[in-house]
């Protein structure tokens, strides 16, 4: 489950684009302009960008290059009603990675996403490793001390999730919205259910432990950064 983010001012074109993508299996993450798109990628982990060129507050080429001056690598498609040459160019300069004009094909458009995920080689290094555990995106495996545990995909997302980000707190709504955000049936009882889960199958894991933050919510915690 990739997160793309999806930087359009028109709200019918927005809403179509993340149905699309939600379809494809991609999970979508709305923005009305550069400014909302650059605060919600401070709290959310972004696989690829799509953005408009003309958006207010901030465009598309603006958004493109604080990215970039900021080291951020993620690949970057624009997506645009303006098809001529200079266009393209201004785009590519300021560092995008590839250029489509609207009304874009939809298989069309997601063969490239796909195409560019391949080519930052995202798929294959979709790996975190805590200590001498290994978990592994494309498989929703986890190695350690020479066994292999296969989880099931929510288990596996909400691991990776606090191990990512060790000693961050997340309450169970976080959670709930991130990755159960088709799923309307969940509530906070579901979280409990699957860190109950995930605490007995690494009981003896030594590189992470789970902690419950009373009141709050959770929080991984590895062997390097617990105090």
């Amino acid at each position: 489950m990739f997160n793309i983010l999806v930087a359009e001012d028109n709200e019918d074109t927005r809403v179509l684009m993340c149905d699309l993508l939600r379809r494809a299996g991609y999970v979508p993450w709305p923005a009305a302009n550069g400014v909302e798109a650059l605060a919600l990628m401070d709290h959310r982990q972004i696989d690829l960008a799509i953005v408009d060129v003309t958006m207010p507050r901030m465009d598309g080429y603006v958004f493109t290059r604080t990215l970039r001056e900021g080291h951020c690598d993620i690949p970057i498609m624009m997506v645009t009603a303006r098809a001529n040459r200079e266009d393209k160019r201004l785009g590519f300069a300021a560092g995008i990675d590839d250029y489509m004009i609207k009304p874009a094909d939809e298989e069309e458009l997601l063969w490239r996403i796909a195409a560019l995920l391949r080519r930052c080689k995202s798929v294959s290094e979709h790996q975190l490793a805590v200590g001498g555990t290994v978990l592994d995106y494309h498989a929703f495996q986890v190695s350690y001390q020479g066994k292999t545990v296969q989880l099931h995909h929510r288990e596996f997302l909400l691991l990776y999730k606090l191990l990512s980000y060790p000693k961050t707190m997340f309450t169970k709504r976080q959670l709930i919205d991130e990755l159960w955000d088709l799923d309307t049936d969940v509530d906070e009882h579901t979280v409990e259910v699957h860190i109950s889960r995930l605490r007995s199958k690494f009981r003896d894991n030594p590189d992470f432990e789970l902690r419950t933050i009373r009141g709050f919510g959770y929080m991984g915690l590895t062997r390097e950064s617990d105090p």
